[in-house]
């Protein structure tokens, strides 16, 4: 007669269930450091938030020229840079 070995499969769901429990604790520790560390400085990072918007400024700057070039304009035959402007006399 064969016998079903329920034996591997029960042993297999207990490191699963083992990880999970794991992760949901690391979560919840990392849950309530963040909750205290935001509480306790919220104040010291409100003070810094003005000067990060300043910082965040040339970064932003770079981030929307980078598609395009730059700052020098081209024109119908394709040149780009400072000197693609020329005047006609």
């Amino acid at each position: 007669m064969e016998h079903a070995q329920a034996g591997p499969q029960k042993g297999a769901q207990q490191p699963r269930a083992r990880k999970l429990l794991m992760g949901l604790t690391i979560a919840a520790f990392a849950a309530g450091l963040i909750y205290l560390l935001v509480g306790e400085h919220r104040v010291h990072m409100l003070g810094w938030l003005p000067f990060l918007l300043l910082l965040l400024c040339p970064l932003l700057h770079m981030g929307m020229h980078g598609g395009h070039g730059g700052h020098g304009g081209g024109d119908a035959d394709g040149q780009t840079g400072g000197q693609s402007h020329q005047h006609k006399r």
